[in-house]
């Protein structure tokens, strides 16, 4: 497999939506998309994680939009992928081929459903760390997942493998990035999963955000998370009070439903389109996120 320059994997990164037309994924609007984010200075993208729909798109289509991102990126920030599953073999072969799509990193959930052990896990993550030698970003979200990827699981991990070295922490807790940080300072990168935490988990050691926010709010995340990185935490503040509104009310429903039709609303995307088992939101909470829009706009 081809060696490439590690990037730094830090700042404001995209948790991608996958854009679709009847159904179909939406190619010109995924290029549309991204050329957003770049010109609004993100710092990274991620695709097909949670927020890009993976659960419901064919293996065919997830490594197309992986392929795709990597295109359309052109090399001009660095692209993640999610190549996670709860079957260690197809994680492997969905990282294999990322890496071959040219992929900078692998975003790796811990498995969902079958709940494996500590130990599990380990070996895991240890299977598809042996399929390549680029940086694999751990994320632990155990509101999805039932399970933890524990902080003893984290440092064996990263004394093994140099390139295991990030981790996506969404768990809802402070008290999480501050253990991580204990075990392992330095050694491990940090980046909130959670939009409305992004600040607090800075405060803690934390060097940025997967971001759902930052699909549309480009400019304004990049802001809060270049202030707080700077130890401008008062600064930051501020950004984070203007912003919390649209963090809390993007969630209002499923994710992505709510952002989908926040970019809809604003043009960037033709289509707020979802898959089922996702829905369309109610008109109660629809209004809500339009009224949210539209007061950050004032």
């Amino acid at each position: 497999m081809a060696k490439k320059t590690a990037p730094s994997l830090t700042g404001t990164l995209t948790a991608l939506v996958t854009p679709f037309k009847k159904q179909q994924v939406a190619y010109d609007d995924l290029k549309a998309l991204i050329e957003f984010q770049i010109k609004g200075g993100i710092d990274g993208l991620v695709a097909v994680g949670t927020t890009g729909e993976s659960p419901t798109l064919t293996h065919e289509e997830h490594m197309q939009v992986v392929k795709a991102t990597v295109e359309f990126a052109r090399g001009r920030l660095p692209v993640v992928a999610g190549t996670g599953s709860n079957s260690t073999s197809e994680a492997i072969a969905f990282t294999k081929l990322a890496h071959e799509a040219g992929v900078d990193g692998m975003l790796l959930v811990a498995p969902y459903y079958n709940k494996p052990s500590q130990e599990g896990l380990f070996l895991h993550f240890s299977a598809i760390a042996e399929a390549t030698d680029r940086p694999i970003l751990l994320y632990s979200i155990p509101g999805r997942c039932g399970i933890e990827i524990g902080v003893g699981v984290i440092e064996r991990l990263r004394a093994k493998y140099p390139h295991v070295r990030y981790i996506k922490e969404a768990g809802g807790s402070v008290d999480r990035v501050d253990q991580i940080k204990q075990a392992l300072g330095s050694d491990i990168t940090v980046l909130s999963g959670d939009d409305s935490l992004t600040l607090p988990f800075i405060a803690a050691g934390a060097e940025g955000v997967i971001s759902v926010a930052s699909n549309l709010y480009v400019r304004e995340v990049c802001k809060l998370v270049s202030t707080a990185l700077k130890g401008d935490l008062r600064g930051a503040a501020k950004e984070h009070r203007r912003l919390y509104p649209i963090f809390k009310t993007l969630f209002n429903e499923p994710n992505p439903v709510p952002i989908k039709l926040a970019l809809h609303k604003a043009g960037i995307i033709s289509r707020p389109d979802v898959r089922l088992p996702l829905c369309p939101p109610s008109a109660e909470n629809r209004n809500a996120l339009f009224r949210v829009m539209a007061a950050l706009e004032k």
